[in-house]
Order: C-alpha cells, then sequence, then structure tokens
C-alpha cells in the first residue's frame, strides 16, 4: 500500500532523475513510470548514442547507465516501501546517500532498435543497502542485456 508520503517522495526522485540531471539529460533518459510497483526508464535511439559505427548499434556505456539508473531508481523505491511510517523529511535525507556500490552488466544481444526500456526489481532491500536486477529490452521486446546491482540507500 503507498501512501501520500512515499507518492510525493517518488515524484520527486523522478523529477530529479528524469530533469535535473545533466548527464540523464544529455542522454534523453526518459522515466515512464515509477512507484513501488516499478520502474520503467526509456532512451530513444539518436545517432550520438551509437557505440559501433559499422553496426549502428546503441554504445555499451549507454546501456550500463541505463540498467544503473533503473537499479538506483528501484533500490529507493524499495526503500521508501520498506515501512509506512517515513517522514519526507527522512526520504529526503536518505536520498542524498543513494549511490551505486557495484554494478554488473551482461550483454545478451547488440543494442539494435529505435527506443531502449529499462525495467528493475528488488532482490534484497535492506536499511542501508539494497541489491537489484534490471533488465533493458528494445521496442519489439528483444532482451539487449540484463544487470544486477548493489546501491547504498541510508
Amino acid at each position: 500500500m503507498t501512501n501520500q508520503i512515499h507518492t510525493t517522495a517518488l515524484q520527486q526522485v523522478a523529477d530529479i532523475f528524469d530533469q535535473r540531471v545533466p548527464f540523464h539529460n544529455l542522454l534523453g533518459l526518459e522515466i515512464k513510470r515509477y512507484d513501488t510497483d516499478g520502474v520503467e526508464v526509456v532512451i530513444n535511439m539518436k545517432p550520438e548514442l551509437v557505440g559501433n559505427i559499422h553496426q549502428n548499434i546503441l554504445h555499451g556505456g549507454v546501456t550500463a547507465t541505463l540498467l544503473d539508473v533503473v537499479g538506483g531508481l528501484t533500490a529507493f523505491a524499495g526503500l521508501v516501501s520498506s515501512k509506512q511510517d517515513w517522514t519526507i523529511e527522512q526520504l529526503q535525507n536518505r536520498l542524498t546517500t543513494l549511490g551505486t556500490i557495484d554494478l554488473r552488466v551482461d550483454y545478451l544481444r547488440p543494442g539494435r532498435g529505435e527506443t531502449f526500456t529499462g525495467t528493475g526489481s528488488v532482490i534484497r532491500a535492506g536499511n542501508r543497502v539494497s541489491v537489484c536486477r534490471m533488465e533493458l529490452h528494445n521496442e519489439q521486446g528483444t532482451h539487449i542485456a540484463f544487470g544486477t546491482g548493489t546501491y547504498m540507500v541510508g
């Protein structure tokens, strides 16, 4: 069950990640969905994101970045949903400590496509550290890559 403080906190986080992080803006990253039930982040292919000019495929660093962003958002959503009595101030303080501890990316197929969507799920939501699994698919549903990330959440 999501309460109003949870919804407000997640909306603030989505706004920061979606609008105020310059690197995310450079990539064209867009958060399509963000709540305690799921995360969906999209990047549309553009010439600046090509990593292999002979095959016209998405750069592996863009893939890793998208998975990492999804993982961080997923970890924070897991923290938010871990208890009902968070205050907005507590969650804002926790956000300042959000960071990647470890990220593993498995590239399954070349990044061909026009639109790439990252989704995530929590494997373990802890009070200080959370572990998430992230997936990247193109617009045809082809599984391009997956990642496992460990995130500091407090």
